[in-house]
């Protein structure tokens, strides 16, 4: 097992935390020099605010305890590709590096949609590193919309 595979398997625990909140089960965390520095997972709909997703919430986290919004040198482990906002936000924070699991077909921002990272005219460029433990991490998406399809089933009878 990798060490990006053991980061990336506590960030689908923080996406069991969201999904359990019953928000769509993403999770993230910010690692600096072997410490999880900071940790997210989505809370838009609990938090009435469009910008809450799991990378926004983990760079907030990590920002705020390391008392600079600039994490240089950390990475960014994610369960699903970010989209065209967060890829903003971790750009803006100069994040190093970025792993993520999942494709995101509707709204990803590196290549599935559009490839923000690759932007040649952007001032800043960070590492990226897609598909690891994609299939657990898709999983867990997949069967959160299932169970709420068959939840409006069961209401609609």
């Amino acid at each position: 097992m990798t060490e990006d595979e053991d980061y990336m398997r506590a960030a689908l625990e923080l996406a069991r935390q969201g999904r359990d909140a019953g928000e769509v089960p993403v999770g993230a965390l910010v690692v600096c020099g072997g410490e999880i520095v900071g940790r997210g997972f989505n809370r838009p709909i609990s938090s009435h605010d469009p910008t809450a997703h799991a990378e926004v919430m983990a760079l907030r986290d990590a920002a705020g305890r390391l008392g600079n919004y600039r994490l240089v040198g950390c990475t960014l482990y994610v369960t699903m590709e970010p989209c065209v906002m967060c890829a903003g936000a971790i750009l803006h924070s100069r994040v190093a590096r970025v792993v993520y699991g999942a494709r995101e077909y509707k709204t990803g921002a590196h290549g599935s949609i559009i490839d923000v990272f690759a932007e040649p005219r952007l001032n800043y460029h960070c590492d990226i590193v897609g598909g690891v433990l994609a299939d657990e991490c898709a999983a867990m998406i997949s069967g959160f919309f299932e169970s709420r399809r068959q939840q409006k089933r069961e209401t609609a009878q």
